[in-house]
C-alpha cells in the first residue's frame, strides 16, 4: 500500500498546534503514513500576514503551500521518502472553516484529493445561519474575537465553546488554556484577521458539484457551537458517510482523538 499523505486544516483562528495530541495519536493508527499541519494565513506562525476572506484563497494557499514546500505547513515525517508520498492525492481531515476549505478543493481539484473526513462542519445554503452557529454562542465569540482580555480568560472561553470533555476535566483543562494563552501571547491573531476568517466561513456557499471523493463526516450531538443537524444534511445531500459521537464537543478530535481515528480506521476497510 502506498504512504498516504494526510493534511490536516483548522479551524476559525486556531493553528496547527491547536491539535494538540492528536497528531501522535493519529499516528500510532496510520504509523506508516505521513501527516501535514497546515497554517492559514493570520494563524500560527503567519500571524502577520493578512487572512483570506474566500475560502477559494484559502484552497490556493494550501496548494502553493504544499506544492513549494513552504514552511507556513510542518510535516510528520512516514517511513516513505517525502518524495513518493507528495506524488500521490492527498487525504484530508479538516474541522469546521478547514473542512469548508477541503470541500472547496475536492470540487476544484478533484485528483488533487483521495479522501477527506470532515469534522463538525457546515455550508451555506443547507442550513440557516442559527444553525451554522448557534445564537448562545455570539457573545463568547464578539468578546473573543474584538474585545481585549487577559488571554487566559479568552482561552478558557474558547475551551468552553468548543469542548466538552477537556472542559470537564480540570487539569487538563487548566493545562490547555495555559498552552493556548502561550500560543496566542507568541502568534497572536489580530481582531482583523479573526473578521476576515469569519467573514470567508459565512460567505462560503455549497458547491453546486458534489465531491466525488470518498468523504466521511463526523459530528457530535453534544456540540455547543454548530448545530450537528448541519452534519445530517450534508451527509443527506452527498449521500456520504456520516458517525456521530454522543458527548465531545464541537473539537471532537479535542474531546475525543481515538474515537476520530477509530472511526477513520473503518471507514478506510
Amino acid at each position: 500500500m502506498n504512504t498516504r499523505r494526510w493534511v490536516l486544516l483548522r479551524g476559525l483562528v486556531r493553528e496547527q498546534r491547536h491539535w494538540n495530541d492528536f497528531p501522535e495519536i493519529f499516528k500510532r493508527y496510520f504509523p506508516k503514513d505521513q501527516l501535514v499541519l497546515h497554517d492559514f494565513a493570520g494563524n500560527g506562525k503567519r500571524f502577520r500576514e493578512k487572512s483570506a476572506t474566500a475560502i477559494q484563497d484559502m484552497v490556493e494557499d494550501i496548494r502553493y503551500t504544499l506544492a513549494s514546500d513552504s514552511p507556513a505547513s510542518d510535516s510528520l515525517a512516514a517511513d516513505a521518502p517525502a518524495s513518493e508520498s507528495q506524488q500521490q492525492p492527498v487525504h484530508i481531515i479538516a474541522l469546521s472553516l478547514g473542512a469548508m476549505v477541503a470541500t472547496e478543493w475536492m470540487i476544484r481539484y478533484p485528483d488533487e484529493c483521495a479522501a477527506s473526513v470532515l469534522i463538525s462542519t457546515s455550508m451555506k445554503g443547507l442550513n440557516p445561519l442559527h444553525q451554522r452557529l448557534l445564537p448562545s454562542t455570539y457573545p463568547s465569540i464578539i468578546r473573543s474575537l474584538l474585545l481585549p482580555a487577559p488571554l487566559e480568560q479568552k482561552e478558557s472561553r474558547n475551551l468552553k465553546l468548543v469542548s466538552n470533555l477537556a472542559a470537564d476535566d480540570e487539569t487538563r483543562r487548566k493545562t490547555l488554556i495555559r498552552q493556548w494563552a502561550g500560543y496566542a501571547r507568541e502568534c497572536p491573531v489580530s481582531a482583523s484577521n479573526g473578521l476576515r476568517q469569519l467573514i470567508a466561513a459565512a460567505r462560503f456557499h455549497i458547491p453546486a458539484k458534489k465531491p466525488r471523493q470518498p468523504v466521511l463526516i463526523l459530528r457530535s450531538r453534544a456540540d455547543h457551537l454548530v448545530s450537528p443537524e448541519c452534519s445530517v444534511t450534508l451527509a443527506e445531500y452527498w449521500h456520504k458517510s456520516l458517525q456521530t459521537h454522543e458527548t465531545a464537543g464541537h473539537d471532537i478530535p479535542l474531546d475525543d482523538a481515538d474515537w476520530v481515528c477509530r472511526r477513520i480506521v473503518e471507514w478506510l476497510g
